[in-house]
């Protein structure tokens, strides 16, 4: 019976190597057109074909092959290169990741750009849209020259080599360290789309009031501070904080998805440049009211839509652990948005749609860091939280403290990564990730956890807001930062950009 089966596996790879791609549906319609193309036609000389890969011609050639395909199968380890006989990415894996690159520009790329648009004056909506836009551009032309290589080459734990410069050498041959089976090319515009959202976010703490080339300026500038370390030491091979993947850790932290590198370092840095630019004229005494509402829920929606390409491709791959934080995703999104909507139909009396908006995002940005960590429970928990503990930091503390973070960033970012990094480590589980146990175990044993995403916390905190302290004065004393008062009181839209977002006639 043994050598039955292998002789079945045997004959099942050989027809997989040959037809490259299987097509189930194809080899079935091949198998019942074949007696009638017989019948109906003498037989005739083969056809010119590229020749086959060998089949198998010992059992422990094809015992190699049929670890390949379960690896590829299930997501584990890639074999050894001597041996194995797969050396292309796989295709399945590559497909999805394509599509959550391609997802989480989307969360920019309308997304990001619509809901912070409707919640400005009609008068700066394509000031938002254009600065969402020039980040994309500005970040990807970094991303190629050098950010990838800083952010996710060899280096030091603090940052990366310079082994992927101008993206030499990532082509479609997967890099091992990130994943076995995924491209580097798809794996790097991946992360590329990381980049871009994270300082597109900061956007909205200092909205309608600062000079679009200042923008620009202030981007390239935190990039090479703050984010590009960042993501080394969080995610890279060899990074300080990628408690996870390097045994050599000095922080035994976790961070799925970006809760310190995405929502921590960008809400912070976001009221710290706030806080050097300054309050918007009128602040406090006039009423800065969302001008499109509509496009914000809008906006909203399609950054829920995105962020499955964001939590779940954070996965690197179509395995069980993407499929564990879109279903947590999915749950802290929708607990959170009826948490602060409950929250604000008990203290105002009527829940609003943009309640609803801003709890939705406070829940994907809680769950940001913990997607892939915790269970359906610990994704109810956060999503609770994260529509309770944001809902305040953006109404009582920011009225107590008279802070104008125009779009709340610091409030729902900078407290949502902050809460999200501190929960990830108290309802991380192996129940629901299994990789935890591979250099995390003796971490997990003694419950604590908490303590080394505290640590991770502590870095992040420390580099946003001495680097974006250090960038904005330093732009602030050179270029300037604001518009004229009568720019800003024209609007950003006609100031910067010569153009108008509506052009209202009366009927």
């Amino acid at each position: 019976m043994k050598r039955l089966w292998v002789a079945l596996v045997a004959v099942i790879v050989s027809c997989l190597v040959v037809a490259g791609t299987p097509s189930l549906v194809l080899a079935e319609e091949t198998a019942q057109a074949a007696p009638e193309a017989a019948a109906a036609a003498p037989a005739a000389e083969p056809a010119a074909a590229a020749a086959p890969t060998a089949a198998p011609t010992s059992t422990a050639e094809l015992e190699q092959r049929v670890a390949d395909l379960e690896a590829y199968v299930t997501n584990g380890a890639r074999g050894d290169e001597a041996t194995s006989k797969i050396t292309a990415p796989g295709p399945g894996h590559n497909g999805f990741m394509m599509v959550c690159a391609a997802l989480v520009l989307f969360m920019t790329l309308p997304g990001l750009a619509l809901f912070y648009g409707g919640l400005v004056r009609s008068k700066n909506v394509l000031s938002i849209m254009a600065q969402c836009m020039g980040i994309a551009g500005v970040v990807a032309v970094l991303w190629w020259a050098f950010g990838y290589s800083i952010a996710f080459s060899p280096g030091s734990a603090v940052l990366g080599g310079f082994d992927y410069l101008f993206l030499s050498g990532v082509g479609s041959t997967p890099n091992t360290s990130y994943s076995g089976w995924v491209s580097q090319s798809v794996f790097s515009m991946f992360q590329m789309m990381f980049a871009i959202i994270t300082p597109a976010l900061i956007v909205g703490a200092i909205a309608e009031r600062v000079q679009y080339k200042a923008l620009l300026l202030f981007v390239v500038g935190w990039m090479i501070i703050v984010y590009f370390p960042l993501a080394h030491m969080v995610w890279g091979g060899d990074g300080l904080m990628n408690g996870a993947w390097n045994a050599d850790a000095s922080i035994k932290a976790i961070d799925f998805a970006g809760g310190t590198v995405v929502h921590m370092s960008s809400g912070w840095s976001a009221l710290v440049l706030a806080l050097i630019v300054g309050k918007r004229k009128g602040f406090g005494t006039e009423h800065f009211a969302p001008h499109s509402l509509v496009l914000t829920m809008i906006g909203t929606g399609m950054l829920w839509v995105g962020w499955y390409g964001f939590n779940a491709g954070s996965a690197v791959a179509a395995d069980g652990v993407a499929s564990q934080a879109f279903m947590t995703t999915t749950l802290a999104a929708a607990i959170a948005g009826l948490s602060w909507a409950a929250v604000e139909w008990i203290v105002r009396e009527k829940p609003t749609v943009l309640g609803f908006c801003s709890g939705i995002v406070g829940g994907l940005v809680v769950i940001t860091p913990a997607a892939g960590f915790v269970t359906a429970n610990g994704a109810v928990l956060i999503g609770v939280l994260a529509g309770v503990v944001p809902f305040y930091a953006c109404t009582t503390l920011k009225n107590a403290l008279g802070y104008d973070d125009a779009l709340d960033t610091f409030g729902v970012h900078a407290v949502g990564g902050t809460l999200g990094a501190f929960l990830t480590g108290l309802l991380a589980t192996p129940e629901a990730n299994s990789n935890l146990l591979i250099n995390l175990k003796p971490v997990l044993d003694s419950n604590m956890l908490w303590l080394e995403q505290l640590k991770a916390m502590g870095v992040t905190l420390a580099l946003s807001i001495v680097g974006t302290a250090a960038l904005g004065y330093a732009l602030k004393a050179t270029v300037g930062l604001r518009p004229s008062i009568e720019n800003e009181e024209a609007g950003l839209d006609v100031s910067d950009h010569g153009e108008r977002g509506y052009h209202l006639t009366e009927v």
